[in-house]
């Protein structure tokens, strides 16, 4: 029954978050480049201050999935990079510990592209 309460919090906060930038790109004038990097900006800040840690461990996938997430994830691979290795982790942390999801990423969209040969419309 856990996994079913995990999965259902999940999909509703990754809901809401999705939701809020659709609403902001709806109803203002400003590109989804700039709301989705607006996302990661926020998830940054609230990951530096320590308060998107105690969301994401709530709400699982739905925190951690999203933009925000990763904005969550870069701030925390400084933080504890600078702890290690001082002023160089400031440069590095954020990558190190994001390389494993841009890695998939990469590889996800490679894959997609020679399976279904993309072209031009």
């Amino acid at each position: 029954m856990e996994i079913v309460i995990n999965c259902v919090k999940a999909f509703l906060v990754g809901g809401a978050i999705c939701c809020l930038a659709e609403i902001l790109i709806d109803k203002t004038g400003l590109t989804p480049a700039r709301i989705l990097t607006g996302c990661v900006v926020l998830g940054t800040v609230l990951g530096a201050l320590g308060l998107y840690g105690p969301f994401a461990d709530w709400a699982g996938a739905g925190a951690s999935v999203p933009l925000p997430g990763f904005g969550n994830l870069l701030a925390r691979g400084v933080r504890e990079a600078v702890a290690e290795r001082g002023l160089l982790g400031a440069f590095t942390g954020g990558l190190t510990s994001a390389a494993a999801g841009i890695t998939a990423a990469m590889f996800a969209g490679a894959l997609t592209a020679v399976l279904f040969r993309p072209h031009e419309k």
